[in-house]
């Protein structure tokens, strides 16, 4: 499938996402036939946490969009931003998808920064002998 951009848009374009997967797949063959039992071992799992449940496919690869975008995964935003095209998500649900994942990916760095600090003022206390 042929991505198209509108006319005028091709430098806003900062990666080919189709592209990428297709490349990808290629490159997960070759971990595939290099680690056969981890692989299947990984792709029971996809199946298993992507299947219809109490929750649909559509919303579980939402879920996973969102935490591709936390975390920062190329890869991984690609294959669920198909996914989620896949399974009938509209741009708006995206859009909202998009809000929590920014909300969470501050959120965690928040924490941690706070874990921070505290972990700094007790090293500090105990080498200045408090």
């Amino acid at each position: 499938m042929a991505v198209v951009i509108e006319p005028g848009k091709e430098d806003e374009m900062h990666k080919n996402w189709p592209e990428m997967a297709t490349e990808l797949t290629g490159a997960i063959k070759e971990v595939r036939l290099g680690s056969p039992d981890v692989m299947k071992a990984f792709s029971a799992m996809a199946q298993a946490a992507t299947g219809p449940g109490v929750l649909d496919t559509k919303t579980k690869e939402l879920i996973a969009l969102g935490i591709a975008v936390a975390i920062r995964c190329d890869g991984c935003v690609a294959f669920h931003a198909q996914a989620a095209v896949k399974h009938g998500a509209t741009r708006e649900e995206i859009m909202e998808v998009m809000g929590m994942s920014l909300y969470m990916g501050a959120g965690p760095s928040l924490m941690y920064a706070a874990q921070a600090v505290e972990a700094y003022d007790q090293f500090a206390a105990q080498a200045a002998g408090a």
